[in-house]
């Protein structure tokens, strides 16, 4: 074994593609084939026109048709179907995500809200690209509110026929994939109005345009036009007016109308009902969340690449230091390599939970309700986390970074708004913390006396912790000595705890607070003085929500070290490392604040940081090298070695200048020659001391 330890980036890559390694790799093969990739400075108009014949491609070649059913042309293989579409990113993320329109949503509502029925009359034609769709949910008026949309479809029971209508512009659907150009039909989310009683928010096959692109009857469409990024997509606008569907177009898996204008469901509840059919779409969630992290992984590859072969400024060898010995340059680059590990962990083994719940392998409610969260967890973090990483690989490039063909810019601009669809973040933060309020809550049914005892007891010592006490007894144990503050926090056991501390005590002093708003208030006063305080309190429930996002991915990272062993265990403990402290040092303030670290251990988490990134500097190309990225798929001249090169030839050249006595002395050196012969009493020995001061 070698005094440095080395990672096996097989195994690690292995673990990195996850139980769904085929379909990745089949995946990639299809982003590296130049017919499905990016042209920079391309137009919006041959943008598009390119991507819509890239999804003839990608019919062709059976890149689609996973998830839909086996007898219609599919392969029931909903995780093989993600995994594939987040490999799409390394082509064209407008590529990536007009397919992912196309048939993760067009096509996914008519699988998971119609019925059989449905899916034998238009699956195949959307499977196909005979019938072009578009997915008609977000307004103008209301995005991530879809149970409060203005649009309407309102039952006729003698003529049998819905008619939609948007009643007024605010109702419009907005940003929508293929609505300005391409699509043929949408399904259209309006609120279901039968009898005179509004059923909630339903999903509606509604024909937009023929065959030859004329808009049918009653329907307006209007181009949204250029936009900061995916302008390979023709989002646009649509409208209607009074537009007459048959009753069966109704995509009535959760509610149905009969012909005479009867409403049904099996599930009685509307809330739970629209909860339920919302539900069947989190799979956008999840594909922005695995696409974010590859996004990371080619920034990382490209920025890390290009910082091991860039040099500046001379070093103490008299050379040019390489970019990545700069400590700052680690700083910036290496936890963002820890943190897109962890996301990948954690976005493995949510796939692995959607397959599960669409599967059917263990479609429970919890497990439903655990997979909604999930998403809604993860989707933030990783989709924030790409933007932030693609800045940052930019800078690190400097100016190399902002030329289009090194890939960074366009990447950066494309993913901007992966943060707000399938989901506004901080919206999707909010419904995390409510389930972690109830889940809270839960502690305490029944009045459980053992559980308010306990509960009492916590917030006792968060109040003894905030006096200093806590903090005192950490020096004393420490005696002051940064070594034994590291082994403190360096465990895997204090790093979950602490992590783990940070979202309880939070969510705690949230429903503390919105108990105490609204104890022992008259009943009709509860309601307003309820939603004042939660409106008060909610940037901290969101605050809390992406803490326990944090600690799902350092869970997730921490159960893929099992995976590991030898040398690439080592490795990979000290990453994982890099990102557990990472965020205590990210969120030292809260830490000190609440009692939770001493000063002196929090500056030893951040000396322990520095050592770590010291380590990982000499492992970050085998860590980038085990995403498996090829030249194909990052298709980005900075890291292809061509600063190598022209470094290497720099320096044969000033070696070859040297060894034939041409290389001029540098003034500098001159000077410095002819004071140290002055000081030395010996003026005229200064031409000779110069000249000994040549290279």
């Amino acid at each position: 074994m070698s005094s440095t330890p080395r990672i096996d980036t097989a195994v690690v890559g292995d673990a990195l593609l996850g139980k769904w390694k085929a379909e990745r790799l089949e995946g990639r093969r299809v982003a590296a084939d130049p017919r499905f990739q990016t042209i920079p400075g391309q137009s919006m108009e041959d943008h598009r026109a390119r991507a819509f014949e890239q999804l003839h491609g990608l019919v062709a070649e059976e890149a689609i048709q996973r998830a839909f059913p086996g007898d219609l042309g599919g392969s029931d293989n909903h995780g093989g179907n993600i995994a594939a579409f987040q490999e799409l990113v390394f082509a064209d993320p407008s590529l990536q995500i007009k397919s992912g329109v196309q048939w993760g949503l067009f096509g996914a509502a008519i699988l998971h809200l119609g019925t059989r029925t449905h899916h034998e009359k238009w699956l195949p034609d959307v499977m196909s690209l005979k019938l072009p769709g578009a997915f008609a949910m977000t307004e103008i008026g209301h995005g991530s509110d879809v149970a409060s949309v203005g649009t309407t479809a309102t039952y006729d029971p003698e003529a049998e026929e819905f008619v939609i209508h948007t009643p007024f512009r605010g109702a419009w659907k907005e940003f929508l994939g293929n609505a300005a150009l391409h699509g043929q039909a949408a399904v259209v989310f309006a609120q279901l109005i039968t009898r005179g009683v509004n059923h909630g928010v339903h999903a509606f096959f509604v024909p937009i345009r023929t065959p030859s692109g004329d808009m049918m009857p009653g329907v307006g469409s209007e181009d949204d036009g250029v936009k900061g990024g995916l302008n390979g997509i023709d989002n646009g606008r649509l409208h209607f007016t009074q537009v007459r569907i048959p009753r069966e177009n109704l995509l009535n898996r959760y509610g149905d109308v009969a012909a005479d204008g009867t409403y049904s469901s099996h599930i009685e509840s509307p809330g739970r009902r629209f909860f339920t059919m919302i539900g069947t779409l989190v799979q956008g969630r999840v594909s922005l969340d695995g696409s974010a992290a590859n996004a990371m992984k080619a920034a990382l590859a490209i920025s890390l690449r290009y910082a091991s072969e860039r040099r500046q400024f001379p070093g103490p060898d008299g050379r040019e230091t390489v970019l990545l010995d700069y400590g700052l340059h680690q700083r910036r680059l290496l936890p963002r390599l820890a943190e897109t590990y962890a996301m990948t962990f954690a976005g493995n083994r949510l796939l692995e939970t959607f397959d599960e719940v669409f599967s059917g392998s263990n479609d429970t409610d919890e497990n439903r309700e655990d997979l909604e969260t999930l998403a809604a967890a993860l989707k933030p973090l990783s989709t924030w986390a790409a933007l932030e990483t693609l800045q940052e690989a930019r800078e690190a490039c400097g100016g190399a970074g902002f030329i289009a063909k090194n890939r960074l810019t366009g990447l950066r601009a494309d993913l901007d708004i992966y943060v707000t669809f399938e989901g506004d973040n901080n919206v999707l933060l909010q419904l995390v913390g409510k389930r972690l309020l109830t889940d809270y809550a839960a502690q305490f049914a029944g009045g459980d006396k053992a559980a308010l005892a306990k509960a009492a007891a916590d917030q006792l010592g968060d109040r003894v912790s905030r006096f200093g006490l806590r903090q005192l007894g950490q020096s004393i144990a420490d005696l002051g000595l940064v070594a034994r503050s590291v082994e403190g926090v360096r465990d895997a056991a204090t790093q979950r705890a602490l992590l783990t501390d940070r979202v309880q005590t939070m969510i705690a002093e949230v429903a503390g607070a919105l108990r105490s708003a609204t104890k022992d208030l008259p009943k009709p006063e509860r309601a307003a003085r309820s939603a004042a305080a939660f409106n008060a309190q909610q940037a901290k429930l969101i605050e809390a929500a992406r803490a326990h996002g944090e600690l799902l991915e350092w869970e997730a990272f921490t159960e893929a070290l099992a995976g590991f062993e030898g040398d690439t265990l080592t490795v990979m403990t000290w990453l994982r490392d890099l990102f557990g402290l990472g965020l205590i040092e990210k969120h030292a303030s809260w830490y000190l604040v609440h009692g939770r670290l001493s000063g002196a251990r929090v500056e030893a988490v951040t000396a322990y940081i520095d050592r770590l990134l010291g380590r990982i500097r000499e492992q970050a190309l085998d860590l980038v090298a085990a995403f498996g990225l090829t030249p194909e798929l990052l298709r980005a001249e900075i890291a292809t070695g061509i600063e190598a090169e022209r470094q290497a030839e720099a320096q044969a050249y000033v070696d070859a200048r040297v060894a034939e006595g041409t290389w001029p002395v540098h003034e500098k050196d001159l000077r410095k020659a002819a004071k140290a012969a002055a000081k030395a009493g010996r003026a005229g020995e200064a031409a000779p001391a110069a000249a000994a001061a040549r290279p």
